[in-house]
């Protein structure tokens, strides 16, 4: 039986890190993501990165910290609206962009994971998302090609996880991270808790440990990207509460 798990996330990236690769990195605004690994990746000091992700992180924390050290050479994303730094390094011409409808980005990924080379939407027809992509007619309905992905590198961050590298993730963090985790010809999962093969139930394992083949326990920082609150005062004036916040 192959030994999984690595001590810390650095020795988890030795012999796979290195200049010029494709990386996913799973997770959604900065929920799920895999922060431990995107510091050891950064750390590594391999350039020139083409990156798949839903979004770009924040100016100080996930992928914002790969776009500080302009690691980052073209980004794969859906939304990118949090992030000054990758603004202004992409309306400078340093950063290259490839935009995704939301829903496309998902399914080029799980189809990238299944082996599907390529399929129709209707998603971007008559927009810029179709220019220079092939069209074809179905049931009166036009449709464009769009392609699979997949990446040397895969880097995604469950909630737990055993010794075979079976995961679970929970809520919000199973955004990107199934499907990335089958997408990447070379897998590494950082999770929130190891546990020891057989503690999880087979019916609530999520992605299979044949897709995993480095594991390492993450460290527990856990970042709000937008902290929005209300005075207590506003919520006893709303929905006629008696004076309790809803």
């Amino acid at each position: 039986m192959s030994n999984k798990v690595y001590s810390d996330a650095r020795s988890a990236l030795e012999g796979v890190a290195e200049d010029g690769m494709t990386v996913m990195a799973g997770g959604f605004g900065l929920c799920g993501i895999p922060e431990t690994l995107i510091l050891a990746l950064r750390d590594s000091g391999a350039k020139d990165l083409t990156v798949i992700s839903n979004n770009a992180g924040v100016d100080d924390w996930g992928l914002g910290l790969l776009l500080q050290t302009k690691q980052i050479r073209k980004m794969i994303s859906s939304y990118v609206g949090e992030n000054k730094t990758f603004e202004e390094q992409y309306l400078s011409g340093e950063l290259e962009l490839e935009f995704n409808p939301q829903g496309t980005l998902a399914e080029r990924i799980r189809a990238g994971g299944a082996g599907i080379p390529g399929f129709y939407t209707k998603t971007g027809v008559g927009t810029l998302i179709a220019e220079g992509k092939e069209e074809r007619e179905f049931g009166g309905e036009r449709y464009i090609l769009e392609t699979g992905l997949v990446a040397d590198l895969s880097i995604v961050r469950a909630w737990k996880g055993d010794r075979e590298g079976n995961l679970v993730f929970r809520k919000t963090a199973r955004n990107f991270n199934p499907m990335m985790a089958t997408a990447g010809r070379i897998c590494v999962a950082e999770v929130e808790e190891l546990v020891e093969t057989g503690d999880l139930d087979p019916d609530h394992i999520h992605t299979p440990g044949i897709y995993v083949d480095r594991i390492v326990e993450a460290a527990q920082e856990k970042r709000i990207e937008q902290r929005t609150v209300r005075s207590r005062g506003d919520a006893a004036t709303q929905g006629g509460t008696g004076g309790k916040a809803a």
